[in-house]
């Protein structure tokens, strides 16, 4: 399957590597498939890329590389939605806000995280209660080697 992309160009994908939100993504209802794009391998950051609209792509993360004591609690709603089973190894990333003139003010977005099904593919968007920052500094804590090694496990490279 081909993936066209604003940012990389167009991409070979995978049909078992497309992620659907069923619900979207706040602000994006009607975006519902995506793929991680790993445009660099050896950075942590990658892609969420956007196979309804070329030109929608957010940077995600996961949250244990720069913040190990994030804990949060999925609904069951939310493990509904994605058809979580109880030996289902769920996923979560976050979206990062990288300010175009100062990309050491990235910020997270805590709140908001997306939670992954690898196994179905499904994914949702969760929202959580106010005492989570939708701009958490990214480097207000040093990680560790060890959180800096952990890779996605559901991934496309893009070669563009």
């Amino acid at each position: 399957m081909q993936c066209r992309s604003t940012r990389f160009g167009t991409c070979d994908v995978l049909p078992d590597a497309v992620l659907t939100f069923p619900s979207g993504i706040l602000g994006f209802p009607d975006c519902r498939r995506y793929v991680i794009l790993d445009h660099d391998t050896d950075a942590p950051f990658k892609w969420l890329q956007s196979l309804d609209e070329p030109g929608l792509a957010f940077v995600i993360l996961d949250p244990a590389t720069f913040h190990p004591e994030y804990d949060v609690q999925v609904p069951h709603e939310a493990l509904l939605e994605v058809d979580g089973k109880d030996d289902d190894e769920l996923i979560l990333s976050v979206l990062l806000t990288i300010p175009s003139n100062d990309p050491t003010g990235i910020t997270a977005n805590l709140r908001g995280p997306l939670l992954m099904n690898p196994r179905t593919k499904l994914c949702k968007q969760l929202i959580l209660s106010d005492s989570y920052p939708t701009r958490f500094p990214l480097f207000s804590h040093k990680p560790s080697s060890e959180t800096l090694a952990h890779k996605p496990v559901i991934a496309a490279v893009c070669s563009a």
